[in-house]
């Protein structure tokens, strides 16, 4: 169970800090909720103590892994495939696992790509969703700006 304050990560989200817990009555019943602030959208999530795991709701990581991420993410595995249809199925499933290297293979993919070919309208916005929730666990862990991150990451892609 997770306490205020504590820096967590949603796999649709991003990171956030829980502002609180509170006791909320849903369909009749007193459930638990985690109150999720998440700072880069200014989005407030609630969500019940027992669906965490469902959601795929972890810890972020700390910061040795993030620099060690960081650093790594210019060599990351990122191949995709030619169907746009199965690229966006693959890097759906990508993103909904909340495994921050999967969501490093998105961004990357899709960076070099859109450097390459382009990019559809759906596959920039999923670039875009794919950066803020990468960048957002970063900046959390690394107590560091938004754009501070953004910078590194587009210097190591480029």
């Amino acid at each position: 169970m997770f306490q205020i304050g504590d820096k967590i990560a949603h796999p649709s989200h991003g990171a956030g800090v829980i502002d609180s817990i509170e006791e909320i009555s849903s369909n009749g019943c007193l459930r638990m909720f985690y109150i999720l602030k998440i700072p880069d959208k200014g989005l407030v999530l609630k969500f019940t103590i027992e669906s965490m795991e469902q959601i795929g709701v972890r810890p972020i990581i700390d910061s040795t892994k993030a620099d060690e991420l960081m650093a790594a993410i210019s060599n990351i595995d990122a191949e995709m495939t030619a169907n746009w249809n199965r690229r966006h199925r693959e890097n759906a499933e990508r993103m909904k696992s909340g495994d921050l290297l999967e969501v490093a293979r998105v961004v990357k993919g899709l960076m070099t790509r859109d450097v390459e070919k382009g990019l559809s309208t759906s596959e920039r916005a999923m670039l875009n969703n794919a950066k803020q929730i990468f960048i957002s666990e970063i900046v959390l862990s690394k107590k560091l700006t938004y754009e501070e991150v953004e910078s590194r990451l587009n210097a190591s892609l480029a």
